[in-house]
């Protein structure tokens, strides 16, 4: 069991289930309605805690009404919130997915009045604690700062970074973490419509880390800090369910990997087919099979 500290966002989500997407100004009846906790660092986490690892969340908190879905949840699976920074007055953010029950795939409109978690927040957290620390890519300034007290604090903690979306000034932060994850949204933002040429391009700009790059249908794919090459496919079950969490499924099943010793060619395919379970299932209640039991054949 290893101690991991993941700093993002935790969510209130609605999650309506309909037949199809609505068309505009489409009047539809959901088919169920779920409101439970979501977020992509909340939601790693979770899936971490089946793992079998100590977790623990650094993000801005809400203590109103409309939060107790998402602090039952944390508390369910044993997160410890002592991290975070507490707002009395405020809501969580607040996300309507729309989950199309003919494909599984979900349309997000997301709403936040939170701020943000900042290094001052940061600065607090004894960070002689953990083992590994996890980064959302939310503001990059404050990230950068973040990460720099993780390099500066001597320990050679590992540090993983998730760019799912562009935001000015992500790049500065890449020399400094031990693990990039990007998705293929980042890359088309970078003008790269297919995997190889863009992670090449990103081993410029961080020649230590360990490069890694969702793309869909097509799996994954991967550049180790010497220059391997990787490739997992995707794990598609035979019902897509829900596709909803399956990135932040994905991000756990990378990070127990490298904590259980393996290469980044194992765990690109491990953490695929943890994702792959989960988009053949609803939410992340059991993900938690250890992923040392399913070495890639």
């Amino acid at each position: 069991m290893a101690r991991i500290l993941a700093i993002g966002a935790a969510t209130l989500d609605l999650v309506f289930s309909l037949e199809q997407y609505p068309r505009e100004d489409e009047d539809l009846r959901a088919h169920d309605l779920r409101i439970g906790r979501g977020g992509n660092a909340a939601s790693t986490l979770v899936v971490l805690s089946q793992l079998g690892h100590a977790c623990a969340f650094g993000g801005v908190l809400a203590d109103g009404p409309d939060a107790v879905p998402v602090l039952d949840d944390l508390a369910r699976h044993s997160i410890d919130l002592s991290a975070c920074r507490r707002v009395a007055a405020g809501r969580p953010p607040m996300s309507c997915v729309l989950l199309n029950m003919e494909t599984g795939t979900r349309t997000i409109v997301h709403y936040r009045d939170l701020p943000e978690y900042r290094d001052e927040d940061f600065r607090h957290v004894d960070l002689t604690r953990f083992e590994w620390v996890h980064f959302e890519g939310r503001d990059p300034t404050e990230i950068a700062r973040m990460v720099r007290r993780v390099r500066e604090g001597g320990l050679g903690t590992p540090c993983s970074l998730e760019v799912e979306k562009p935001r000015l000034g992500s790049e500065a932060v890449f020399p400094d973490v031990t693990l990039l994850i990007f998705a293929r949204a980042y890359a088309y933002h970078r003008g790269f419509d297919r995997p190889h040429p863009f992670l090449l391009r990103v081993r410029e700009e961080a020649s230590q880390a360990d490069l890694v790059l969702t793309w869909g249908a097509e799996g994954a794919y991967s550049l180790d800090r010497r220059g391997a090459l990787s490739h997992s496919p995707a794990f598609v079950p035979a019902v897509v369910k829900e596709t909803l969490g399956a990135g932040d499924t994905f991000n756990a099943g990378l990070i127990d990997a490298y904590l259980r010793g393996c290469g980044l060619s194992e765990a690109l395919e491990l953490a695929c087919r943890l994702a792959g379970k989960k988009c053949g299932q609803v939410g992340f209640d059991g993900l938690g099979t250890s992923l040392a039991g399913e070495r890639p054949r």
